[in-house]
């Protein structure tokens, strides 16, 4: 595909020991396909000190954060190294990945005990924040709405309906569209991104996870950004070119990055 435009990958796990020794060619074939910046988060503090090396280059931001799926790594005093970790790294640019992951109940307590205590890092910092929200939409928005962070964030990977999309949307975040909307299966988060303002949307690939329809079980990695372009504008009725000058604007916007 041939754009007019440039792609932002606003999440993805380029840190991942799956990518040892492919970084070079990664990013060059992430080049090749008009992928041009990318949004790595952090998960876990043993990771922090990785991403960070990624951030020196100057195509990509980062963020620090732990992570609910790695719920058994993390030590009540993360949160500090956290706080401390922002204030030393004037370059981290949002708080994240964080988040709910509902799936294993047996966590939930100490999930939420982990998020709110990095929502609250946000608010401090005034970072935007990225979201984890599996199965918990609807307390995510609540909590959200009661501590207003001034930055907003990113609800990445989303999956919900449109009025969960909406009470989002309305508390000032952006939704990360990836490889869940190129399969055909997903009807209601389709009929969703059919629904979503120009504003509402960024574009994500989650490499090394989540790939698009057509790669099951295969290393997921930015060039492969540009198939769920294809899928959104599909959805939307708009050129790729537009759907990815939204997406690129959106980024920069989220992350406060300049606009070059």
């Amino acid at each position: 595909m041939t754009l007019d435009a440039r792609l932002f990958d606003a999440h993805c796990h380029l840190d991942d020991e799956r990518f040892v020794g492919d970084h070079e060619a990664m990013f060059a074939r992430a080049q090749a396909a008009g992928v041009e910046r990318f949004m790595v988060p952090g998960t876990s503090r043993q990771r922090w000190d990785a991403v960070l090396a990624l951030g020196h280059r100057d195509d990509v931001s980062v963020g620090l954060g732990l992570h609910p799926y790695f719920i058994e790594q993390h030590r009540e005093e993360d949160i500090e190294a956290l706080a401390a970790a922002l204030q030393c790294h004037g370059g981290v640019v949002a708080v994240g990945e964080c988040g709910i992951d509902a799936r294993f109940e047996e966590t939930l307590a100490r999930q939420w005990v982990l998020f709110d205590a990095q929502l609250k890092l946000a608010k401090q910092f005034r970072l935007p924040v990225v979201i984890h929200c599996v199965h918990a939409n609807d307390h995510v928005a609540k909590r959200l709405r009661q501590l207003a962070l001034p930055a907003g964030g990113l609800i990445h990977a989303f999956s919900g309906s449109e009025q969960q999309a909406r009470r989002f949307l309305e508390l000032g975040y952006r939704l990360g569209l990836g490889g869940a909307v190129t399969h055909e299966g997903a009807k209601r988060l389709r009929r969703t991104v059919q629904a979503l303002p120009d504003s509402g949307f960024v574009l994500e690939t989650d490499s090394p996870d989540m790939p698009p329809a057509g790669r099951r079980g295969r290393r997921n990695e930015p060039a492969n950004l540009v198939e769920t372009l294809a899928v959104v504008a599909m959805l939307r009725g708009q050129s790729p070119a537009h759907v990815a000058r939204c997406a690129w604007r959106n980024t920069l916007e989220l992350f406060r990055l300049p606009v070059d």
